[in-house]
């Protein structure tokens, strides 16, 4: 699962410090066990929202071993997303719970500072699929309109009930909850892992068919990205099939045991097989051909064909596929 911009609850949650988290900062001791991102803390924590040993501390503080950290944390902050209708995805499938989604490449999912509009999150408030009960104080996990009507002023307070995300350069199935039950249930089974993932990519190099157990945490000098090279972090485990050898390339299947920010993206570049076309991990590949592969792609060729879950509503096990889209299939034929 991936950090929320505001939890659930605003009881207050006590913490005692480890040995293994002795000497960390205080806005990243509470980030990192509280699963909220720094940037909420920092706020807590200019509020007076979080005390060491009944102290209130700067957010830069060190905390020790044994210390109790109480966060009192603030209400959600409300967040703006409006109907687009522009915004084009494939529904693969909805009932009363949930909507089954194909992404495609270069949609991001959420609203942020430079992509206020024309988001996943816009052209789901424009379809009018969420009921009433998944939407009020939802916060980072709630959604739009309600019967197809979702105007100005509802949609300002509220978004869609996004329980995992995408990359905006990767494509490929995504469940969105339709209810605030089917929202709780679903981000239980990420929360647990049980979740029925598989991703096919395009790797530069030869790779191998491998296991990748690692750590995982943000990178201690890019903010933007996540490695493996950490002495705290989350445990992450990749699955890596390879399907077929290309020209310098291989076209692999990763399934998942953990859903960590980025991972596989990082397991494979820091395994020595970057996926085609990550402008983030990867680099320009040094042979022309795959080089211009890449150019022409234009985005990281990792698609999430696979997902499996637990019905909410029916409690039984589903499964979603969906191919990956054109311009995947055209790097591949251009490699083979």
């Amino acid at each position: 699962m991936k950090r929320r911009e505001a939890p659930e609850w605003v009881d207050p949650v006590e913490r005692v410090v480890d040995r293994a988290s002795s000497g960390a900062r205080v806005d990243r001791f509470v980030a990192g066990s509280l699963e909220v991102s720094r940037s909420e803390v920092q706020r807590w924590i200019e509020e007076g929202r979080v005390t060491v040993d009944g102290t209130a501390r700067d957010a830069s503080a060190r905390v020790r071993e044994g210390e109790r950290v109480l966060v009192r944390p603030a209400p959600r902050r409300a967040t703006i997303a409006l109907p687009d209708e522009s915004v084009e995805f494939e529904v693969l499938h909805v009932d009363d719970e949930v909507v089954v989604l194909n992404k495609p490449p270069g949609l991001v999912v959420h609203p942020a500072r430079g992509h206020e509009s024309g988001t996943l999150v816009n052209g789901l408030l424009a379809r009018g699929l969420f009921r009433r009960d998944a939407l009020e104080g939802a916060g980072e996990d709630g959604a739009g309109g309600e019967n197809g009507d979702a105007d100005e002023r509802d949609a300002a307070h509220v978004r869609p009930g996004i329980v995992h995300r995408l990359d905006k350069g990767t494509s490929g199935v995504m469940v969105v909850a339709r209810t605030a039950f089917a929202r709780e249930a679903l981000k239980a089974q990420f929360q647990a892992h049980s979740i029925e993932r598989a991703y096919e990519a395009i790797v530069v190099g030869r790779a191998a068919a491998q296991t990748i157990s690692t750590m995982h945490g943000r990178h201690p000098r890019d903010r933007l990205r996540f490695t493996t090279r950490v002495t705290r972090g989350k445990h992450a485990v990749t699955h890596v099939r390879v399907l077929a050898p290309l020209r310098g390339a291989t076209h692999v299947e990763c399934t998942l045991e953990t859903g960590r920010t980025h991972q596989i993206r990082v397991h494979l570049a820091e395994s020595g097989t970057p996926v085609l076309g990550d402008p983030l991990y990867g680099k320009p590949p040094r042979d022309p051909e795959t080089r211009a592969v890449a150019e022409r792609l234009g985005h990281q060729a990792l698609h999430a064909r696979l997902l499996g879950f637990i019905h909410p509503g029916t409690q039984q096990r589903v499964r979603f596929e969906a191919p990956p889209p054109a311009d995947f299939g055209q790097a591949l034929a251009a490699l083979r």
